[in-house]
């Protein structure tokens, strides 16, 4: 496609649905000579949720237009964010953020062997670029690092010195990475100013900058990784898109700071040129829509009802998700996000348990590693005597003692739908059944009844839209996978 472009023709490309564009100029004698080099960066902090889907939909109109397109996984950058992410989690993270961004690019169609990823502690610990440092911050006073990362930085009472180098190797990294442009959210132009200010200023070029809207959160504010009701999760199941898109900003007839609306125009209709809003029949009907202009017209007018556009929203949103969510059921992936991500409520129960005993605080009673659940086999089922039910006869445990009890999946009001939870294929009798995420945790010897530890735990027990056993949405697995049943979806565990 880029082969049958003209120079004008990407540039368009280039820069449609930015918010702004620092050298145009240069982009345009750029795209008259030759291909493009344009970076986009992303700090290995907190996990990517939706809102990335406005970079990635950039990212496919870049290729689109012929250029190279690299992404940085600064990871560097998000230790030295007032340590966003611990240094011994760095690596993880890179990791989860490299198989996450990939499985986004896929999930759009995106060429991944057109992309050049690269991560920042690759090349930022070099002698050189460990000498322009200490060069840049001969140079740039704190005034101006401080107000260059105002936007990006986290800011605190007391700033660490880090927090102020960030923005000096952000500008390096255009050098270092050797592009024409660096690519970004419009809270990144502080640091991009100071970039084309600074960098002249050590014998490199200035770089030309293009800077995406910042796309409203759930709650009307900016979507954000440490702001539980402002986000939808990349690997948030079926039930809780639904759930956060119900509780999302979207007043009837206003579309300001409408995250809601905010992505059909940027990231639905870049992807796929139109939006269907889906509706009663009484209400008009289904109506597709092949401009945003028009989606946001009806909408004031009140025309589009919130709830009609929040379940076509939910519809859209769940396409793209699907295949993000299948490839990280795979064990490894599941281990790596609980690896680069651990439970935080672990970590407080291990330290309010200080030396040792039992624990016995909050966090400690309601972790579910406390019940030892394990795969079993039945051996026999036979009809009770004194009922019309069936019983369980023997359940080979192999070896395990435990109080004789089968989870099953229920319809509540329905006592004739029950089904046993199926334990991966390949598994065996009296193997390990955890919640992901609390792997580690020693079960009980035994369950005190008057704590209600079972039945404070089993409140949360359900059936996933996907047949997947869950616990507070985390799922319940064995060492070769998840646990499941066969068809009572939305179902109660007991």
């Amino acid at each position: 496609m880029a082969d049958q472009l003209s120079p004008d023709e990407k540039f368009d490309l280039v820069t449609r649905n930015l918010q702004e564009v620092l050298g145009e100029e240069k982009l345009k004698q750029v795209l008259q000579e030759r291909e493009l080099k344009v970076y986009w960066g992303t700090a290995t902090t907190g996990k990517p949720h939706v809102a990335y889907f406005v970079p990635m939909s950039k990212i496919a109109d870049f290729l689109k237009a012929g250029c190279e397109v690299t992404i940085l996984f600064a990871d560097l950058h998000a230790y030295l964010d007032n340590m966003k992410a611990p240094w011994e989690l760095l690596e993880l993270r890179v990791k989860y953020y490299e198989q996450v961004i990939k499985a986004m690019l896929e999930s759009i169609g995106v060429p991944l062997d057109k992309l050049k990823f690269v991560k920042g502690t690759d090349y930022q610990l070099s002698r050189e670029y460990t000498l322009d440092v200490y060069r840049l911050s001969s140079m740039v006073t704190e005034h101006d690092a401080k107000k260059a990362g105002a936007e990006v930085v986290k800011q605190v009472e007391h700033p660490l010195l880090s927090g102020l180098l960030y923005p000096g190797l952000q500008a390096l990294d255009e050098e270092y990475l050797k592009v024409d442009a660096q690519f970004g959210g419009v809270d990144q132009r502080k640091i991009f100013t100071l970039a084309e200010k600074y960098l002249p200023s050590l014998g490199y070029a200035k770089r030309a900058h293009l800077m995406n809207p910042m796309v409203p959160g759930l709650t009307g504010t900016k979507m954000s990784s440490s702001e539980e009701e402002s986000k939808i999760d990349l690997l948030d199941s079926k039930e809780d898109v639904k759930k956060k898109l119900k509780k999302a900003f979207c007043e009837p007839g206003n579309i300001q700071n409408n995250g809601v609306l905010s992505f059909v125009k940027y990231v639905l209709f870049p992807l796929r040129g139109e939006f269907c809003i889906k509706r009663d029949p009484k209400w008009g009907g289904d109506k597709i829509y092949t401009g945003f202009e028009e989606v946001e017209k009806d909408f004031a007018e009140e025309t589009i009802h919130p709830g009609d556009l929040k379940a076509s929203v939910e519809t859209a949103l769940n396409q793209l998700l699907e295949p993000i969510r299948k490839k990280f059921e795979s064990p490894e992936l599941r281990k790596l996000t609980n690896s680069a991500y651990p439970n935080p409520s672990k970590t407080k129960g291990a330290k309010a348990g200080g030396g040792g005993g039992g624990g016995g605080g909050e966090d400690d009673e309601l972790a579910p590693s406390r019940l030892d659940i394990r795969v079993g086999k039945i051996i026999s089922v036979e009809k009770h005597p004194d009922a019309d039910s069936l019983y369980l006869e023997k359940i080979d445990m192999r070896g395990i003692e435990s109080q004789a009890m089968l989870l099953c999946a229920s319809i509540e009001g329905d006592p004739r739908r029950v089904e046993p939870l199926d334990p991966p294929e390949g598994s065996s009798p009296g193997e390990q059944v955890f919640v992901e995420g609390y792997e580690t945790g020693k079960p009980d010897d035994k369950l005190n009844p008057k704590k209600k530890v079972w039945e404070k735990l089993q409140v949360d027990l359900k059936i996933s839209d996907e047949c997947v056993a869950q616990w507070k949405d985390q799922h319940l697995m064995t060492k070769l996978g998840q646990i499941t049943c066969k068809t009572l979806k939305g179902g109660n565990i007991s």
